[in-house]
């Protein structure tokens, strides 16, 4: 058997083997070997994030004469192949690791300090050149560069989660515009109820994603607001007093988002209430979506013993056993995806609030729920509009059958021969099937003419005088 090769590193619990290939060091290393948990590693957008306050930390420390700039430009030049994704491979520490993501930030010290060194000709690990906590660390400390990164990259995601957001509520308004004319039979508590048009029931749907995107993009605000530069507790120890304001503006460069200095770093390092303000927006887009999911199942469900008002487009075979069945398999995936956002953001919420005193050290937690949240989403909601909404028909006679046999049709009659009247009709209707036409006719109660005009289906699907 093949011997791996490896590099002796000491850090100040003592010697460690670390692989020789690896571009991670010592304290990775010793990471690796204590969480062995769940074999997820960081998201790629948070690993980018990290590099990206890496970056803007060595321009900042120039800029105010800290670190040498052969020091801090190749620590620039190799946070860059990091932030291009070049190196996420070597992103090796589980997501359910040491509080508050020491493990993590040391990591994103070590792989950047590793790659600037043989960029300068030496050997990983010849940590004289260029050191992780010396250099790549200046200025910093897991405290306020762990929740910084967690900002950036979800404002980053977030970013790609809103014009698929903007296409599903596209789609949904297109639906409602080209099922405008449909009549069918409304229903409340499963049960007949008034007509409307399918087109106004999907217009609900579109307004209802509008609405969830809004949530999103005002609750996505507090995450602009950066507490970098707090250092370990808040009070900038070992900063200098310019650094949060070109630190910021570094970070506002390399990433394209518009954030800004906190005017109190204590309350970024202690609350997490802006990833909580956001979970909420997307656990809130999750039941919306689940609810109008649910609904397209139950309008399509048949063909032959269900509603069957609408067909969803057919994507694959429904059945290993039943020829010819075909499932809604789009919207229950949907549902599933929606069902795993609110658990996450149950986890949000608990470990939000188990922060204690200046630092919460469940931020891994957080920024791993919160970006797989968003991520999910962004994929579900993009082919479920695709792949389902885009595609969906109407069988028009089964809506309008229903609507000219529902027992809702009596509501229309209240004005014109009171409740009590109307009430005796329906439940006749209801008893022996009979429209409610024929028996309002057969009674005298109001002419052919009367009844045609006044159960006019247009009409009664908006207000009237």
């Amino acid at each position: 058997m093949e011997t791996k090769k490896v590099r002796k590193e000491k850090d100040s619990l003592g010697e460690l083997e670390v692989p020789e290939s690896a571009y991670y060091g010592v304290q990775t290393a010793r990471a690796v070997a204590n969480f062995p948990i769940s074999g997820l590693r960081p998201h790629p957008t948070f690993i980018r994030a990290s590099a990206m306050i890496k970056w803007a930390a060595a321009q900042a420390n120039m800029a105010i004469g800290k670190l040498d700039p052969k020091i801090g430009k190749i620590i620039q030049k190799s946070a860059e192949e990091v932030i291009d994704g070049k190196w996420n491979d070597q992103f090796v520490v589980d997501v359910f690791q040491a509080g508050a993501g020491t493990s993590h930030n040391m990591n994103t010290n070590e792989v950047i300090a590793n790659r600037a060194i043989e960029m300068l000709g030496g050997r990983r690990g010849e940590y004289k050149l260029v050191h992780p906590n010396d250099h790549v660390n200046m200025s910093q400390s897991t405290n306020d560069v762990f929740p910084t990164a967690m900002r950036v990259a979800a404002l980053l995601m977030l970013r790609d989660l809103d014009p698929v957001l903007a296409r599903f509520e596209k789609r949904l308004s297109e639906k409602a515009k080209e099922f405008d004319d449909v009549i069918k039979s409304g229903r409340t508590h499963l049960q007949d109820a008034v007509p409307i048009r399918l087109g106004q029931e999907f217009s609900g749907y579109a307004r209802a994603i509008a609405r969830s995107r809004k949530r999103i993009a005002v609750a996505s605000e507090g995450l602009k607001e950066l507490g970098i530069g707090g250092s370990a507790a808040g009070t900038g120890i070992n900063t200098h007093p310019d650094y949060k304001k070109k630190m910021v503006s570094a970070v506002k460069k390399i990433s394209g988002l518009d954030v800004v200095p906190s005017n109190n770093l204590f309350e970024r390092m202690q609350s997490m209430a802006d990833f909580v303000e956001i979970s909420g927006a997307l656990r809130e887009l999750a039941v919306e979506v689940i609810r109008i999911a649910n609904d397209l199942r139950l309008l399509s469900s048949g063909p032959r013993t269900g509603l069957a008002e609408i067909v969803l487009p057919p994507v694959q075979p429904g059945s290993s056993i039943m020829p010819g069945k075909v499932n809604p398999v789009m919207a229950e995936m949907t549902n599933m995806v929606c069902f795993h956002v609110i658990g996450n953001d149950l986890t949000i919420t608990m470990a939000a609030q188990a922060g204690q005193l200046e630092l919460n050290v469940m931020m891994p937690v957080i920024n791993f729920n919160l970006l797989q949240s968003v991520e999910i989403l962004t994929r579900d909601i993009d082919v479920f509009t695709e792949r389902c909404i885009k595609g969906i028909t109407v069988n028009r006679e089964r809506c309008r059958a229903y609507a000219e046999t529902s027992v809702g049709l009596a509501t229309i009659l209240n004005p014109t021969i009171g409740y009590e009247a109307a009430a005796v009709v329906a439940k006749e209707s209801a008893a022996t099937g009979k429209p409610l036409r024929d028996i309002i006719i057969e009674k005298g109660i109001l002419s052919p003419k009367e009844v045609d005009e006044i159960l006019d289906p247009v009409k009664m699907t908006e207000p009237s005088a």
